[in-house]
């Protein structure tokens, strides 16, 4: 079929050049001019016909009657041979008109008197010519786009479309771009009479419905992407109910904002909104610092109290159990057993007290007392007291005694002679 096609449009094409020669053919030079040269006016129009039809008997193999041989001009049959190719010819172009080619992208839809007849596939097709039939071809891969609330690239706004109202009652102005392709070019040519018509309203309507079902700063920040899918399934769900064919590719936020009116307002409100976050969030962080410290020395508290019950309980137990050992030993004893507790009665009070006591009887004149070190011994602070008695001093042979100790030792000596 594809061989047949190409060799008719090659005879077609060859008759058609012959026919442009023959037509160029008649720029004859002497157009308006005599035998001499000289200009005398427009040329014979039957001598014009006889030329013609000569070099048209030509092209077919047939003989014509000679330059001016026939002193009645040329015959009727010549001239409607010549008429017969012309009308030929005009027929095989207007058949050829017939002839389209579908790319693989697009659809070719054949009408006859402007009822559809059928859906050609990419590649070279044939219909009758006009006015019979028809054929519209629709691309399929083609990208259309439109936008809502702006024109031009957002160059020019429209608020007539773009200003919207939120769900907090906010008038918000928002431009959307919609991108979308034909898939169902049947439905596309022949059920809606202005596809990007609809698509624009369709679109408008979808938006306009989402925004009013969320809050401005929803739509304005966080929720963009919410709000165009949302926008986007429902913009197709209510192309496919009006059979337009039309599939919706990509909806774009393109600028959201609130109206130029009240912008100033709307950034005062912006920061306000900024500032109670930020001091929300130094609150929150200085809540996470003090209440672990306070729960820690809570903790820390309630320990410290649980001990001091154990050891209190403890140290009880432990009084009232050595109490009991002691009321035995004094039903054994009660001589040594009240000598025992008064003598552990007098430790226990006198290594608590800064008084030195010195035994005369069991000592001798020469006594080493080093007031100093037991001065600081009971200064407050100091550590464990010393026994409260002190043992006489001996003095060694190869011992070097301090000089406070000697200074101490020869007051001792000069008070032990003054009453002498």
């Amino acid at each position: 079929m594809v061989t047949y096609l190409q060799s008719f449009r090659g005879f077609v094409a060859g008759r058609w050049q012959r026919f442009i020669g023959v037509l160029m053919s008649l720029n004859d030079p002497q157009w308006g001019r005599g035998g001499g040269g000289k200009n005398q006016g427009p040329p014979d129009l039957d001598e014009l016909m006889r030329n013609f039809n000569q070099k048209i008997g030509a092209l077919f193999g047939r003989k014509g009657g000679g330059n001016g041989s026939t002193p009645g001009g040329p015959g009727f049959a010549q001239f409607g041979g010549g008429a017969g190719v012309l009308i030929g010819l005009v027929v095989l172009v207007w058949l050829a008109s017939g002839f389209y080619i579908v790319d693989a992208s697009q659809r070719g839809m054949v009408l006859r008197f402007g009822k559809f007849v059928e859906e050609t596939q990419p590649g070279p097709h044939w219909h009758l010519p006009f006015p019979f039939e028809t054929a519209e071809i629709v691309n399929l891969s083609q990208v259309r786009t439109i936008e809502i609330g702006s024109r031009n690239g957002g160059k020019s706004k429209v608020p007539k479309e773009s200003l919207m109202l939120t769900d907090d009652a906010n008038i918000i102005d928002i431009q959307f771009a919609v991108q979308y392709v034909v898939k169902d070019p049947r439905d596309y040519l022949f059920e809606n009479r202005s596809p990007e018509e609809s698509v624009l309203q369709v679109a408008e309507t979808a938006i306009r419905e989402i925004v009013g079902k969320h809050a401005m700063d929803l739509v304005l920040y966080e929720g963009r992407a919410q709000v165009t899918d949302e926008a986007q399934k429902l913009m197709q769900e209510i192309l496919d109910r009006y059979r337009t064919g039309i599939s919706i590719s990509k909806v774009t936020m393109q600028n959201a904002q609130p109206p130029e009116q009240v912008q100033a307002a709307f950034d005062d409100a912006v920061k306000a909104g900024q500032d109670r976050e930020r001091q929300k969030n130094e609150g929150q962080a200085y809540a996470k610092d003090v209440v672990p410290k306070a729960e820690g020395a809570a903790a820390r508290l309630k320990q410290e109290a649980d001990g001091y019950k154990q050891r209190v309980i403890e140290r009880a137990e432990g009084d009232a159990s050595r109490f009991r050992q002691i009321v035995a030993e004094y039903n054994k004893a009660p001589g040594v057993t009240r000598d025992r507790l008064y003598i552990d009665a007098m430790q226990e009070i006198m290594s608590n007290t800064s008084k030195v006591l010195v035994d005369q009887k069991g000592g001798n004149n020469l006594l080493y007392l080093p007031l100093d070190k037991l001065m600081q011994m009971t200064a407050p602070g100091a550590g464990a007291p010393v026994d409260a008695m002190n043992k006489p001093a001996d003095a060694s042979p190869g011992s070097e005694p301090l000089p406070s100790a000697s200074r101490s030792r020869d007051a001792l000596r000069s008070r032990e002679r003054e009453p002498r």
